[in-house]
């Protein structure tokens, strides 16, 4: 029996994990939501939790009337941190205590152990939810997956990752990590963009339980949000201005829990971004589509792009096996 094209999309965050299975029409077929397992510096607990879930995600996809027969042909797993994609390996991951990790290998294992025999695609939370807010979707306004397309997802952290005519770059895994830079001048020199403009920054620095929290002070005219809002987007615009700069982005996605406030982060950041490119193209800013799910979502974008790769490279060799070279010249 050839693919179903059933994959799990994976995105382990740094206290839960979001995982969603698909059909080959990209259909959603199940969501589950469960804890990240703490203190698990080799990724052990981490790769039995994956196995689980694809355990119960295909279950889930059979109770949801896919063909009883049908199984899981693929898994992709995203993380944070500094991955490398081509190794499979969490190079430093700071709030899930790893550094060197063989983080696929291990999830391969733990699915083999449970005689679940695929494909695990691996790479980088951010980079994925990039792929997946610029992969054409139906009725889309405009087009992202040509051209240069950042990506900055303002989270409890915040990083970015850069779309170069559909094709993620990876940098040797270390590409996008704009929220360790140390701002040199000015009131916060010596801290990281990351410590002024990310939603947890905003929400330790307002004293608020979160960032959502923060912004309905703002709009109450609170004095100490307003000031910690403003500093906030001046950070960000000086960041997304430099992104565009350098790879001449023709438009920038804003993501994370921050962009949920909309127009009353959107609108001033555009003015911030623009104030700083006078003379050169400003991008277009857009809020994400697709919310905390971008990560997921991504996943399964790798798990079925490698599903697909294998599909092809299996279709390639059993058609030289046919041919008559292969077959000593009998036909």
């Amino acid at each position: 029996m050839g693919p179903t094209g059933l994959v799990l999309g994976v995105d382990v965050g740094g206290t839960g994990i979001k995982a969603r299975i698909t059909d080959a029409a990209g259909t959603v077929l199940g969501e589950h939501r469960v804890p990240t397992p703490r203190a698990d510096p080799d990724a052990v607990q981490l790769a039995e939790v994956v196995a689980e879930l694809a355990a119960t995600a295909v279950s889930t996809a059979h109770s949801g009337g896919v063909a009883v027969d049908a199984g899981l042909d693929a898994v992709g797993v995203v993380v944070p941190g500094v991955v490398d994609e081509a190794t499979g390996v969490s190079v430093l991951a700071v709030n899930l205590g790893w550094q060197g990790v063989p983080v696929r290998s291990r999830i391969h294992a733990a699915l083999l152990a449970r005689g679940v025999d695929v494909p695990v695609a691996f790479g980088h939370d951010v980079r994925a939810g990039a792929l997946a807010e610029t992969r054409p979707v139906l009725g889309a306004s405009q087009p992202l997956d040509r051209g240069s397309v950042g990506f900055v997802p303002v989270g409890t952290g915040l990083a970015s990752a850069l779309v170069v005519d559909g094709a993620v770059v990876s940098g040797g895994g270390w590409a996008g990590e704009i929220g360790q830079v140390r701002i040199q001048h000015g009131p916060h020199a010596g801290l990281r963009v990351e410590e002024i403009a990310s939603a947890g920054a905003v929400a330790r620095r307002a004293g608020t339980a979160s960032a959502h929290a923060a912004m309905l002070r703002v709009q109450q005219g609170d004095p100490v949000a307003t000031a910690v809002w403003h500093e906030c987007v001046d950070v960000l615009g000086e960041a997304i201005a430099w992104i565009t700069a350098v790879a001449g982005c023709h438009a920038v996605v804003v993501g994370g829990g921050l962009a949920e406030s909309g127009a009353m982060l959107l609108d001033p950041l555009r003015a911030a971004v623009a104030d700083r490119l006078v003379g050169l193209r400003a991008p277009t800013l857009l809020p994400a589509r697709h919310g905390d799910a971008a990560g997921a979502i991504g996943a399964g974008l790798l798990a079925r792009d490698l599903l697909d790769t294998h599909t092809a490279a299996a279709t390639i060799a059993v058609t030289d096996s046919d041919s008559p070279a292969a077959t000593g010249g009998r036909a």
